[in-house]
């Protein structure tokens, strides 16, 4: 075994289960926070429409996106066969560069966007409430009925 391989950090399949949830719940209230920001620059009468907004953007990207993905990464991390596996696994390793464009172009959004803020704070509630919602994906996988060992509940 090579310094590298000894050198990687490890953890098992709970643990990146845990790390994914928590770095997707983190991020979802980062952009959440953000979008509370960019409320205050509009007038209170405004805020109510442009949350259900918000949150409606939340749940279609949920359900549309996010939640596919989430699934795509809980599915590839139960395939391990090893009981050890590289904390930066998480995620695909064909995703970092999507995670990179998404940092790079929120930053952008958040600078030099030419767009009103109102219409920023629509777009990052609904991107943080779908990373926020998909998370508990990775929790429910934490759960012991959630197990691949343990049989399903029947309906």
């Amino acid at each position: 075994m090579g310094i590298l391989q000894r050198l990687k950090p490890r953890v098992n399949k709970s643990w990146l289960n845990l790390l994914a949830g928590l770095m997707w719940s983190c991020v979802g209230i980062m952009l959440g926070s953000f979008a509370a920001r960019f409320l205050k620059s509009v007038p209170r009468l405004w805020w109510v429409p442009l949350i259900i907004t918000g949150l409606l953007l939340a749940y279609c990207i949920f359900r549309f996106g996010f939640s596919r993905f989430a699934r795509k990464n809980i599915d590839r991390i139960q395939e391990y066969q090893n009981d050890r596996i590289c904390v930066f696994a998480f995620q695909a390793w064909t995703s970092y560069p999507l995670v990179a464009v998404m940092i790079a172009l929120g930053i952008y959004l958040r600078v030099l966007s030419p767009f009103p803020r109102w219409l920023l704070a629509i777009l990052y509630l609904g991107i943080g409430g779908s990373l926020f919602m998909a998370s508990f994906l990775y929790y429910g996988r934490l759960l012991p009925m959630a197990s691949p060992h343990h049989p399903k509940p029947r309906t």
